[in-house]
């Protein structure tokens, strides 16, 4: 068996007093390595699992433990890159951190998400189903789940990352099932996520998920541009303006418009 001490983590950066990755002052560690491509992503430094630095649990903890006195009402936030490609880390981190009583929070696209192991489809791989007793595990430790839901069309998903959206929806109804709090966070996109209907769309979906707490819509930004010049990568989303903060408003509007929708017919069918 490995040790907390021993299990090593590959870590882009540490961030000490982050204020927008959960609720409060939290300690937010970025996890190298994503097997999605967004063509909005910020952070292409953190793509590729074999950059960044190795850290050790104790390590980071004993980082933490520098700054809590500071971090009252907030605690420790895993967000990426994909932080469940290191998914034995993070779980052996939490684990660590709720031993000594610290809020957790992962912040997550959900793409790696056995979906085949929860939708219950036969003849799934035994690395699948012990990758699922993991994630079973994991939500044991973990008090806050921030959810990216990057596009709600699945075709639209693929173009935008790479991927289907399959499984990140399914990871957000399992995490519904075991009543997990979880925040969802959504980057509207011009001539992207920014019509209105997928934004409704997204409203429905959400409208279903009785563990919701928490609704960020936030505008896309083109800050991340430089990162892709320095790093001699071309930019997929040249030429496309950031969003207004209150195209955003507007947008979060139509969202919430959805939960509402999809509730009161909830409730209707209930009585």
């Amino acid at each position: 068996m490995i040790r907390m001490e021993e299990l090593m983590g590959k870590i882009h950066s540490i961030e000490s007093f982050g204020t927008v990755d959960g609720p409060g002052i939290r300690f937010v560690v970025f996890m190298q390595g994503c097997p999605m491509r967004c063509q909005y992503c910020h952070n292409p430094d953190t793509w590729e699992i074999n950059g960044g630095i190795s850290k050790s649990v104790q390590d980071i903890l004993e980082e933490y433990s520098k700054y809590k006195e500071f971090l009252k009402g907030g605690g420790l936030t895993v967000t990426g890159g994909e932080p469940l490609l290191q998914i034995d880390f993070v779980i052996s981190l939490f684990e660590e951190a709720k031993r000594r009583n610290i809020h957790t929070c992962l912040d997550t696209s959900g793409i790696l998400f056995p979906i085949d192991v929860w939708s219950k489809k036969e003849n799934v791989s035994n690395t699948e189903i012990e990758l699922f007793k993991k994630y079973q595990k994991l939500i044991t430790v973990t008090d806050l789940v921030m959810l990216d839901i990057k596009h709600i069309d699945e075709e639209g998903h693929r173009q935008l990352t790479g991927f289907s959206n399959k499984a990140i929806l399914a990871f957000a109804k399992f995490l519904d099932d075991l009543d997990v709090r979880m925040w969802i966070r959504h980057v509207v996109v011009p001539k992207i996520t920014d019509q209105k209907e997928l934004l409704y769309r997204l409203g429905l979906f959400l409208g279903d998920l009785k563990n919701l707490k928490g609704l960020d819509i936030l505008p896309y930004h083109t800050m991340g541009e430089v990162k892709y010049q320095k790093m001699g990568i071309d930019y997929p989303l040249k030429g496309i303006p950031a969003l207004e903060k209150k195209e955003a408003v507007t947008a979060r509007e139509e969202v919430i418009a959805g939960i509402k929708k999809k509730r009161l017919d909830r409730e209707n069918y209930k009585n």
